[in-house]
């Protein structure tokens, strides 16, 4: 049997991430297996208090139900870990994510993730 790495979409809690959702579609139409979309919230954060941020995950889990894909809200202190923790657990050979508002670009989150995979798994960076 052929192993086939899966497509995960990385998203925010904002109803723009539809387009990296959007990508991550046609990375799965391309290159088979399954989509899944994931949100990392930080350990003793309240979504469900922030009503345009539960709004805005909401509607990015009805858009993955619509693609057909898998939404994950997990909950952690180290995001690039959780995010490494989950590929492997998955078998993710592909991640799409935004492009990161951090300042220190040396230093941003999609540049520690990206160093963090090296060449286990194909990222896909989308500009804002």
């Amino acid at each position: 049997m052929k192993n086939i790495k899966h497509t995960m979409v990385c998203v925010t809690q904002q109803k723009t991430c539809e387009r990296l959702i959007k990508v991550g579609v046609e990375l799965r139409e391309k290159h088979g297996g399954e989509l899944y979309v994931v949100h990392v919230a930080p350990e003793g954060y309240n979504i469900l208090g922030n009503s345009h941020e539960g709004e805005a995950l909401e509607y990015l889990f009805e858009i993955s139900k619509e693609f057909d894909a898998e939404m994950t809200v997990l909950r952690s202190s180290n995001v690039e870990k959780t995010i490494y923790d989950y590929c492997d657990k998955k078998n993710i050979g592909r991640v799409v994510m935004g492009e990161s508002q951090e300042v220190v670009e040396e230093n941003s989150m999609t540049l520690r993730i990206r160093k963090k995979f090296e060449e286990k798994v194909n990222m896909t960076i989308i500009p804002t």
